[in-house]
């Protein structure tokens, strides 16, 4: 029995790096390239922002760039989520907190041996000033607890968009609980009508946290971003049940950049974590803006089958490893950064990116870095285990 070696890797070669998603997902009318592409967007937007590209950029990226996964998140939950709850909490500790947990383990373990290896240090570290430091036995134990129990502990330095998992999982989870309860108490009251008056429950208890100042000691963090993450989550879904209803254009598109630029001179913010009460009015607006742009560039995209739309659709498919990998892919720019400017080679352990000479290009080539080697980086790790499962399948079948 002849098994054939050809395995596309993305790593070695553009074209099969392109065609890599249509053999693991073979295109079908049940599957939506458009959200993965929507994904593709904006993941690379985040590591775009995380770059620290000009003031500007950055501002206009965050009004949206996270709100969009919590919609994407919320546009595939179906009626079989609320009927099977159990199996909806199962699938999404399997896709969040797993994960989550493995990698932040992982970044736990050998923080201290960075130190060692002059990739971390206590000198350089963000932009306000904060460094990271080795930690102590007890320090490693209480983030080994915090990061177990609470989703909290990780990295700040190498893993700090971890917070994402946290939230989408909190979330979604929180938001399939509220479905339950209000759809049970009202039967006429369902479907998307629920999803909104979760919305509008979101909006009103954050306005309720910021206007007081509270905190939900519970969560890591406060709970505003989970806060944020069920507003968006019930956006996906209401969006889902109308889309076929609605005829997005590009004027639509422009219309959505233009308020999207408007906010980003106003200086209107994120999903931070010290939200002012306006946010509570601006950011689902910017939110919702920014994913119905996206998805009408994605929708214009996924029209026609060539290298761009499977790179993106492959990008959206693997974001997961884009979130957990970019900021260490950020290291090799530095490596760069550093031999092309002479500068101290500690500052190679600067949060995110180096921050001297801020006003250059180098944010193109950590945005490129930071997307393209994680996804190479999948890319071989499955071929390797493409080619041992296809060793062991060809040395069982020799033995029959």
């Amino acid at each position: 029995m002849t098994i054939s070696n050809k395995f596309d890797c993305p790593a070695l070669n553009f074209r099969y790096f392109c065609r890599q998603t249509d053999k693991q997902y073979p295109m079908s009318s049940k599957r939506n390239t458009t959200m993965s592409i929507v994904k593709g967007l904006a993941i690379i937007l985040m590591v775009l922002g995380h770059a620290e590209a000009p003031g500007q950029i950055t501002t206009f990226i965050y009004l949206f760039h996270m709100p969009v996964f919590f919609m994407a998140s919320g546009y595939f939950f179906s009626r079989k989520n609320v009927d099977e709850p159990w199996e909806f909490c199962r699938k999404r500790f399997n896709s969040l907190y797993i994960p989550f947990l493995k990698w932040s383990l992982f970044f736990l373990l050998i923080h201290n041996f960075l130190f060692t290896a002059g990739i971390l240090n206590e000198q350089y570290g963000n932009w306000s000033g904060g460094v990271t430091h080795p930690y102590t036995l007890h320090q490693f134990l209480q983030r080994l607890v915090s990061i177990v129990f609470a989703m909290g502990g990780y990295d700040e330095f190498l893993a700090g968009a971890f917070w994402f998992f946290r939230a989408l999982l909190i979330s979604s989870i929180v938001f399939l609980i509220l479905f339950k309860l209000l759809e049970k108490r009202n039967s006429w009251f369902n479907g998307w009508k629920v999803a909104a008056a979760i919305a509008i429950l979101a909006v009103a208890f954050a306005v309720f946290k910021i206007s007081n100042k509270l905190s939900v000691i519970n969560v890591v963090q406060g709970g505003i971003r989970e806060t944020w993450g069920i507003l968006f989550f019930a956006c996906g879904v209401i969006y889902r049940h109308f889309e076929p209803r609605l005829r997005l254009r590009w004027w639509m598109a422009v219309l959505f950049f233009a308020f999207l630029c408007a906010g980003t001179h106003f200086a209107w913010a994120g999903m931070n974590l010290s939200p002012k009460l306006q946010d509570a009015l601006t950011l689902p607006l910017t939110g919702i803006a920014g994913f119905l742009m996206l998805h009408i560039i994605a929708s214009a995209i996924d029209k026609h089958d060539n290298p761009v739309k499977r790179f993106l659709v492959y990008a959206g498919d693997m974001s997961v490893y884009v979130y957990i990998f970019h900021i260490s892919a950020f290291k090799l720019v530095s490596l760069v950064k550093i031999w092309w400017y002479g500068l101290d080679f500690g500052q190679i352990g600067c949060h995110m990116v180096i921050h001297d000479h801020h006003g250059d290009l180098f944010w193109i080539l950590y945005t490129i870095v930071g997307t393209a080697i994680p996804l190479a980086w999948i890319c071989l790790y499955r071929k390797a285990d493409n080619k041992f499962k296809r060793a062991e399948i060809e040395k069982t079948a020799n033995k029959n």
